[in-house]
């Protein structure tokens, strides 16, 4: 494993470097003359011997990625990829193939000025670790919820910094869970606390305002990556990326007609077009030829792992009191295409763990309005009804086909828990124990704790929030939150802990692995 002082090396070389990728000398002219890389680079998708890189340039040029096993890059490997234009953004990412397995890759990235070709952009680097082989650990972190309730880069405040701790815990990867920003959120100058103090932010033009534009939903990207702490974070852990409401708008979902006077745009299919789109140029996701805008997907890493990443936001039907007595489209959570995925891709898994990525919570009761239900539990504590009706099918079909080692992770309601299900607690009661664990907000309001419904028979384990505690409570207050998972290569075992900002573990689960 390449130190942090080593990686810090590659960095620097890179910075200096005048000769590109084996391309002769570049010209290095004024800075205004020179492409420049400006939200730094990213890597995501990384699987079996292969990841996506990420990167944005300032004007029309062609993203090239170098990649190495050693800091001294002498084996290095060239990449030409696509160009970066206008359309996108200036966004673009190559896919490495090839890679060797259980790795430590390292990677430069730079682009080449499409209206002069001898003209460079100073390299960035990266680096991740390809999925292991047998007898390797795997350590991975995950949270959600970024830059909510108003709460954006307070620089007197140290900026984003739990992503340094994040950072610091050395994952594998990071696993996003959703709201990777609040385009319904605008970002004021100031906000006044609790406390007496004030919550001072970088304010930029696009995050001044509601999301509705292209433009504007690509700013909100641009904004968290102005942050030290998220830009390192990002270049030295690949991304696995999933997306909830915020993305778009609160609560959200299909064929919604917004009724807010802070929004020109009424429809929340044209928003939500948008918001897809950017949300796609600015994460390091693998595209897929069969459907270019599909969010769900698993990746597998290693022998031990895989990763089933939901979209529990597109597939939706409409927020209701969620008490439908049958399955049908208004009922409709997943839909029926990705559960039946999730059922399929499940059962032919030959992971150890199997870990379900699901941008909102089971059994946590998320209200939308004082009669309808944003999340799948409907707060009756009875059979299943509603959209429980899928959640219980799911379940069923798992137990009937002995898949053992499921473990759900979430974020989505700012603030931490540990959840266990069972059916001797349950009204629902034909499925196997499972565990689900909550993590975030990363930075945005806290609130919390959550009413839970007894369908799916959820006993609370662990709860973050002290008693009483005033809801949207900022960031300086310390109640931020993400997780971290370790599975064990030799044993096979899972280590499950909830972090505070500092990295301190505040509870911490070990679970052993069934055989079917």
């Amino acid at each position: 494993m390449l130190t942090r002082r080593g990686f810090g090396s590659i960095v620097l070389a890179s910075a200096a470097s005048s000769r590109v990728f084996g391309q002769g000398p570049a010209i290095i002219g004024s800075e205004k003359d020179r492409p420049r890389i400006t939200h730094g680079v990213a890597s995501g998708d990384v699987g079996e011997g292969s990841a996506v890189v990420w990167s944005r340039a300032d004007r029309p040029s062609r993203m090239v990625v170098e990649w190495a096993t050693t800091a001294s890059f002498r084996d290095a490997r060239k990449v030409v990829g696509p160009a970066a234009l206008p359309e996108d953004d200036y966004t673009a990412r190559v896919i490495l193939e090839n890679l060797p397995t259980g790795q430590e890759i390292l990677y430069r990235v730079s682009f080449q000025d499409l209206s002069s070709p001898k003209s460079w952009s100073p390299p960035e680097a990266g680096r991740f670790r390809t999925a292991p082989v047998d007898g390797q650990d795997v350590t991975f972190a995950w949270g959600g919820d970024v830059a909510g309730q108003g709460y954006g880069i307070d620089a007197g405040r140290g900026g984003m910094r739990i992503f340094d701790s994040i950072r610091r815990e050395r994952p594998d990867f990071f696993l996003h869970s959703g709201d990777h920003i609040y385009a319904d959120n605008p970002i004021p100058g100031e906000i006044q606390l609790i406390d007496g103090s004030v919550w001072r932010n970088l304010v930029t033009e696009e995050t001044s305002k509601v999301a509705e534009t292209l433009a504007e939903f690509r700013g909100r990207y641009q904004y968290n990556r102005l942050d030290d702490h998220f830009r390192k974070l990002h270049a030295e852990v690949p991304l696995l990326a999933q997306w909830d409401d915020h993305e778009t708008r609160n609560n959200w979902f299909p064929d919604q007609v917004i009724d807010d006077n802070r929004y020109v745009v009424k429809s929340v299919d044209l928003l939500a077009a948008r918001g897809r789109r950017a949300f796609f140029e600015y994460q390091p996701i693998r595209p897929r030829g069969d459907d270019p805008e599909r969010i769900y997907r698993s990746v597998k890493y290693g022998p031990t792992l895989e990763v089933f990443l939901l979209d529990q936001r597109s597939y939706r039907g409409a927020n209701s009191s969620n008490r439908q007595p049958d399955r049908s489209e208004a009922s409709a959570f997943l839909g029926p295409e990705q559960a039946a995925w999730l059922v399929r891709s499940l059962k032919a898994s030959t992971a150890t763990w199997k870990v379900i990525a699901s941008d909102m919570p089971i059994g946590l009761v998320v209200r939308d309005g004082p009669a309808n239900f944003e999340a799948l539990a409907n707060g009756d504590n009875g059979p299943p009804l509603g959209r429980e009706l899928e959640t219980a099918a799911i379940l069923r079909s798992l137990k009937e086909a002995k898949v053992r080692n499921l473990v759900w992770l979430t974020a989505d309601v700012h603030y931490a828990a540990a959840h266990h299900y069972h059916p001797t607690r349950a009204r629902f009661t034909d499925f196997d124990p499972f565990w689900e664990f909550v993590a975030g907000p990363l930075h945005a309001g806290t609130f919390g704790p959550g009413e839970l419904d007894a369908t799916f028979g959820p006993e609370v384990k662990f709860n973050a929030i002290p008693k009483g505690l005033k809801p949207n409570r900022s960031p300086a207050e310390g109640y931020q939150f993400f997780g971290t998972v370790k599975v064990d290569g030799k044993t096979r075992g899972m280590t499950v802990a909830l972090k505070n900002p500092e990295g301190k573990t505040l509870y911490s689960v070990d679970l052993d692995p069934v055989k079917a």
